[in-house]
């Protein structure tokens, strides 16, 4: 008895194709058709089962249905000068309108009831217009994606630029630089007392002393008023920079 010619349609029939490079997973697809009004067990074999992964590798196919197997080459050193020798093959056979149990019916199955389809296995490199094409599409995507963007790549003021941490360090620096002012302002109304205090001193002191006295007072006096100067300027300049 001659054995049964494959009832299911493949796609691709003869050829699996995998187009590297090779330095990651590769995955192909095969279409299997059940173009007749039977239900059909199906098993897919290879003879390098270490180097590929299939989901699914086996299964049921309803009458007029058809389902996608992932063939899945796993990553190695391509060499082109060495030609694959790897194979698959897609078994089927008639499955009872009311199985469920799938081994079973590959166990209870004869070698006369099986059919088989055999497919090589083909390794291709990219092109070089393939290669260009893949980079103008990666150029093109950065673009079609900030098209989509609602404004979110205009640019921002300045001011909008700072975090919530600069913020914070600028209004602790200001405040301090407030404090400073506030007692360099007392220290040198405390100066000024002192010094209307000296004034109406007799007069019992010789002129050496006063003149010496005179001279500490005016100079003490001079040293808060730059002081007042200087944190007004660092004031002015931290609250230009928050500002702006």
């Amino acid at each position: 008895m001659s054995k049964l010619e494959q009832i299911l349609v493949l796609e691709p029939p003869v050829d699996l194709k995998f187009k590297g490079p090779f330095t990651d997973v590769v995955t192909t697809n095969l279409k299997l058709k059940n173009p007749s009004d039977r239900k059909v067990c199906f098993k897919v074999k290879t003879t390098a089962p270490r180097r590929y992964c299939v989901r699914p590798n086996s299964g049921m196919i309803e009458p007029g249905s058809n389902i996608i197997v992932s063939v899945m080459l796993q990553p190695f050193d391509y060499d082109p000068n060495e030609k694959s020798k790897h194979k698959f093959m897609v078994q089927t056979i008639f499955a009872s309108p009311h199985v469920t149990d799938m081994e079973a019916v590959w166990k209870d199955a004869k070698p006369d009831d099986l059919m088989d389809s055999k497919l090589r296995c083909i390794f291709e490199l990219p092109s070089e217009n393939d290669k260009v094409n893949d980079i103008e599409s990666s150029k093109a995507t950065p673009v079609i994606n900030a098209s989509k963007q609602d404004g979110s790549s205009l640019p921002k003021p300045t001011s909008m630029s700072l975090d919530d941490t600069e913020m914070r360090k600028l209004m602790e620096e200001c405040k301090r630089l407030q404090s400073d002012v506030m007692k360099l302002s007392d220290e040198n109304r405390q100066l000024k007392d002192e010094g209307l205090r000296m004034r109406k001193a007799p007069r019992s002191d010789n002129m050496v002393t006063n003149t010496g006295g005179l001279m500490g007072r005016d100079s003490s006096s001079s040293l808060p008023s730059l002081l007042v100067v200087l944190a007004a300027i660092f004031i002015g300049f931290f609250l230009g920079k928050f500002i702006l």
